[in-house]
């Protein structure tokens, strides 16, 4: 059924319709009717339309090769109405009345002259009513009617400039008025389609790709909506799939994807449509090249559109624009005569050769003891720390203060024991020892401990001697 209504829509594309109608009951099973006001055909080709091969779309072997048509092979025709009961009502608009033919199983049962209006209208019944077995292994009527749906919206989205209109069981499932592309794509799927979609644009004197693609934050795990179309035919193309999946690398998630709505535009005779009879499978003479350019043009509207990339213009030069009325001068230098590089700014050093008098004052100072810092000093060369005044805790380990020159942070732990050290090392050098009280609170603070025998590197704090031990050493 959905073959079916694939290639009456088709049809009725070539015919120039500018409205069209699918009417399905049953999922296809009972009717399948497509309606449209196109240019219509006369009594012969109304006739001829059902002979396998015959066609009206092209005329000589050479328009293979640049096909600008859905349709060319002439066989769609003529193979439904093998396996189905076929009424075609058909008039062009230079004629008064019309033509109506019924064929059920290659048969022509009907041919007279009717009133109806412009354009066909093709009804299909009892599909393989004539083949039960083929009958009985019709998918259920909801993964038909799935089937259908997507079928219709694949040409509904290439073909904004036509209305379409879907029935279902005499309810109306879409309905699409003529539109823009981007709202086409929202009216066929859903109202927020519209802020997840970027535009992309680039033509090249070898493709015009033009579409949109899904922002970043919308991707998905399953359920993407994801379509290439060229010359306004739908295709399946893994290779160009990867250049857009490309594109995104490190920006979604592995193993999630992306919507993208994709319109390739070039000359018929550069690509072969002809290579699979669903013609979803095309052939393209400049694959390499027309991949790069799409992988382009994708990261192209990422980079442009797409606010979580941040460029920092801050001190960037500023690069006037090329103007080419502008007559071009060379650049002039500017040098002052006077100018010697050789010559310093550092007065002359003046030499005294006059005795002096005053010998004592070269001894100043050094009866005076000196004292520099640097020389106690654990670590001489490094620099000196500002000291903040607001001080902040951080997970009950970290002191974050505020300095002139940005954040400072502290380790409590390691702070505390640079300052155990440095008490130490002045008790060292001033030679002092420690009291029985000092002695007696440091004990008491040690056994507090939850670990008093080894430190936090895990190294030995107190050990115990026996005292038969102790008499060993003095027999």
């Amino acid at each position: 059924p959905a073959s079916v209504v694939k290639e009456l829509m088709e049809n009725a594309i070539d015919a120039q319709a500018k409205n069209i109608h699918v009417l399905v009951t049953d999922a296809g099973r009972t009717c399948i009717q497509v309606i449209d006001d196109g240019k219509g055909m006369s009594e012969t080709d109304a006739r001829l339309s059902f002979e396998r091969h015959a066609t009206s779309k092209i005329h000589q072997a050479v328009d293979l090769f640049a096909l600008r048509t859905m349709g060319f092979r002439g066989e769609a025709l003529a193979s439904i109405a093998a396996v189905a009961q076929v009424e075609l009502k058909t008039r062009l608009e230079t004629e008064e009345v019309g033509t109506r033919i019924v064929v059920a199983g290659s048969k022509v049962e009907t041919q007279e002259t009717i009133s109806c209006p412009i354009g066909s209208s093709f009804s299909v019944r009892n599909l393989f009513f004539n083949i039960p077995a083929r009958r009985k292994f019709l998918k259920p009527n909801e993964t038909e009617d799935s089937n259908i749906r997507v079928e219709f919206e694949r040409i509904a989205l290439v073909h904004p400039d036509i209305a379409f209109f879907l029935h279902s069981n005499d309810s109306e499932v879409l309905n699409l008025p003529v539109s823009s592309l981007r709202q086409r794509i929202v009216s066929v799927f859903r109202k927020k389609l519209n802020e997840q979609l970027l535009a992309v644009k680039v033509d090249t004197t070898m493709v015009t790709i033009s579409g949109f693609i899904g922002k970043p934050e919308f991707s998905r795990k399953r359920g993407a909506r994801q379509y290439f179309f060229v010359n306004r035919r739908y295709m399946r193309h893994p290779y160009f799939h990867k250049a857009v999946v490309s594109a995104y690398e490190q920006i979604i998630p592995a193993g999630e994807q992306i919507s993208y709505f994709l319109y390739f535009e070039l000359e018929p005779d550069t690509i072969d449509v002809n290579i699979h009879p669903a013609k979803t499978e095309i052939k393209f003479e400049n694959e390499r090249f027309i991949w790069k350019i799409l992988a382009a043009a994708v990261k192209e509207s990422l980079g442009k559109f797409n606010v979580s990339i941040d460029f920092d213009m801050e001190g960037l030069p500023d690069i006037p624009v090329f103007n080419p009325q502008n007559s071009i001068e060379s650049p002039k230098i500017n040098y002052g005569e006077k100018f010697n590089p050789f010559k310093t700014s550092e007065p002359e050093p003046v030499y005294l050769h006059s005795k002096t008098t005053d010998w004592k004052n070269l001894y100043d100072g050094l009866e005076k003891p000196s004292f520099n810092e640097e020389e106690y000093a654990l670590y001489p060369n490094e620099p000196f720390i500002e000291k903040g005044t607001q001080h902040l805790q951080l997970k009950g380990r970290f002191i974050l203060t505020s300095v002139k020159s940005g954040l400072m942070f502290i380790d409590q732990h390691r702070a505390h024991i640079r300052i155990l050290f440095d008490r130490y090392l002045k008790q060292i050098q001033c030679r002092q020892v420690l009291n029985n009280e000092d002695m007696v609170n440091l004990v008491d603070s040690l056994f507090a401990c939850q670990t008093p025998n080894r430190t936090p590197d895990g190294h030995t704090v107190l050990s115990t001697i026996r005292e038969e031990y102790i008499e060993k050493l003095f027999k």
